[in-house]
C-alpha cells in the first residue's frame, strides 16, 4: 500500500496559525531596544516596519502595522532571527537567575550571621573575609538606623563581583 500523497497547499487553518506565530516573533522584535534591533540581520523593509510600529498610539493602527510586520515575515528566512531571539531570552534568564542567586546571599548573610559567612566563604575560598564582614557590618548598621547610606548596594555588589568572577571564571 502506498502513502497518501500531502497535498500541494497547506491549509486555511494552518496558514493562519504560521501567519499568527510570525507576528508573535514580530511583537518580540518590536520590544527591542534600537541597540539590539542593529545586532540582529533584518531586512531594511522589516527593520522600516518595526521602528513605524513603535511610533504608533492607536491599538487599531498597531494591529494592522504588526499584521504587515507578518507578512514581510512571510518572505524571509525567520530562523535566524528565531535562533537569536532565543539565545538573547536564554542570556536574560541567565542573567536573572544569577541576580537572584547574588541575593538570595545578601539576605542569607545580613540575616544568619556567622553561619551564612562561613557557608559563603565554604563557597567562595578566595573572597577577602575582612572586606566582607565590613560591608556586612555597615548593611547591618544601615538597617539598625533605619538609614540607606548604600552599604546594602556596596555588598551587592561585592557579591556579584566574586560570583560572577567564580561562576564565569
Amino acid at each position: 500500500m502506498s502513502e497518501p500523497e500531502k497535498p500541494d497547499h497547506e491549509s486555511k487553518s494552518q496558514r493562519k496559525k504560521d501567519m499568527l506565530a510570525l507576528q508573535k516573533i514580530g511583537e518580540s522584535l518590536i520590544k527591542l531596544t534600537e541597540e539590539q534591533l542593529a545586532t540582529i540581520d533584518l531586512p531594511d523593509n522589516l527593520l522600516t516596519a518595526i521602528q513605524h510600529m513603535k511610533s504608533l498610539t492607536s491599538n487599531e493602527a498597531k494591529r494592522r502595522q504588526l499584521q504587515y510586520i507578518g507578512k514581510i515575515m512571510r518572505h524571509i528566512d525567520v530562523e535566524s532571527i528565531k535562533q537569536t531571539l532565543k539565545r538573547r531570552e536564554l542570556i536574560h534568564e541567565k542573567n536573572t537567575a544569577q541576580f537572584h542567586h547574588i541575593e538570595a546571599w545578601r539576605t542569607k548573610l545580613l540575616t544568619h550571621g556567622d553561619d551564612a559567612l562561613n557557608s559563603f566563604l565554604g563557597d567562595y575560598p578566595k573572597v577577602d573575609r575582612q572586606q566582607l564582614r565590613k560591608l556586612i557590618r555597615n548593611a547591618l548598621q544601615d538597617r539598625k538606623n533605619n538609614k540607606n547610606t548604600g552599604a546594602e548596594k556596596a555588598l551587592f555588589k561585592y557579591l556579584r563581583s566574586i560570583i560572577e568572577n567564580i561562576d564565569n571564571g
